[in-house]
């Protein structure tokens, strides 16, 4: 099967669902003429044309609103945010309009769109450029939020969110654009709200999603070394959350460890965990372990920023804690 990058599947799948519906189309700053400010629509604007491939100015809120109401009258915009820190700028519009506007009208009024960008750490970009909002979106009814973790699934689960009829968070990382991995060339759809076991065990299970799974899978290569065996399970989605496969998993292996690129307070691993000490309680052996952000705003010196993230070493930490070793 042939490699592609992150980005190029991301365009691919933007691409084929423009071709293959005319009410498709992309929006956002930089999309057309620069061909992408990570290069993810590169081509896009020389195929389909300036009413189609739409670049805005620097304007979250305004071009927010204009995909909203595109979308409630039957277009399927994808409105490209550059960072889903500038996000923040157009909440009001995906909180109170895109989310609401269906249960609001009744059933009568569906708001079928995507907003989509990186989000989380992007290295050396400061406290104001480096957040996970992740859980922010997940806690809003009306909302699908999707995280991909690899090309293979970030185009499968892209154009199910298109294709969806509800508006969905697509949020990927500028870590990962650049990534390889096998994506076939024949078409294929992703469902949204079911995970995916990247890898069996026995021993402990570790959750994780988007570029996070890098840290769990790694941590899994590392702990097999000292003959542990985790489950590594990829959420996909965090909204909805794919719950069974979580439970299933922590029915065999008894213990769990999730990682997360965000901040501890209520955040998805917060869901996780209460959901599993909840309903998996009596197939516990350990409570379960959380691998998160540091409770700070990210810092600029490199130095920091490893202190402050989720890494392998924590991640590895926690299993041990889990195994009472």
């Amino acid at each position: 099967m042939r490699e592609i990058q992150f980005r190029e599947a991301l365009n691919e799948a933007m691409s084929e669902e423009m071709r293959r519906d005319e009410n498709v189309f992309l929006m956002g700053e930089e999309v057309a003429e620069y061909n992408g400010a990570y290069k993810v629509s590169q081509g896009m604007l020389d195929e389909f044309g300036a009413k189609r491939v739409i670049d805005t100015p620097i304007t979250e809120l305004g071009f927010a609103g204009i995909g909203v109401g595109a979308a409630m009258n039957g277009l399927r915009p994808i409105i490209e945010f550059m960072t889903f820190n500038f996000s923040l700028v157009a909440i009001d519009q995906v909180i109170n309009s895109a989310a609401k506007m269906l249960y609001m009208s009744g059933g009568q009024v569906p708001v079928p769109m995507v907003f989509r960008g990186p989000t989380g750490n992007a290295g050396q970009l400061s406290a104001q450029h480096s957040q996970n909002f992740e859980n922010w979106y997940a806690n809003t009814p009306g909302l699908k939020v999707v995280v991909p973790s690899n090309p293979y699934d970030a185009k499968g689960l892209l154009k199910s969110s298109i294709r969806d009829d509800d508006p969905v968070i697509f949020m990927e990382s500028e870590l990962m654009y650049g990534d390889k991995g096998e994506v076939p060339e024949d078409e294929y759809l992703l469902p949204l709200g079911v995970a995916d076991i990247k890898r069996e065990g026995d021993d402990v299970t570790i959750v994780s999603f988007g570029k996070m799974m890098k840290i769990a899978l790694e941590a899994a290569d590392e702990l097999s070394k000292d003959n542990i065996s985790a489950e590594v399970i990829d959420l996909r989605t965090v909204r909805p959350i794919d719950y069974k496969t979580v439970v299933e998993s922590v029915k065999k292996t008894n213990r769990l460890v999730v990682v997360e690129e965000a901040w501890p307070l209520a955040s998805i691993s917060s869901e996780i965990a209460f959901h599993i000490q909840h309903y998996a309680f009596d197939y516990l052996d350990a409570p379960v372990k959380r691998v998160t952000n540091e409770d700070i705003p990210l810092a600029y010196a490199p130095t920091l920023i490893e202190a402050t993230l989720p890494n392998v070493k924590r991640t590895i930490d926690a299993v041990n804690a889990v195994l009472y070793r």
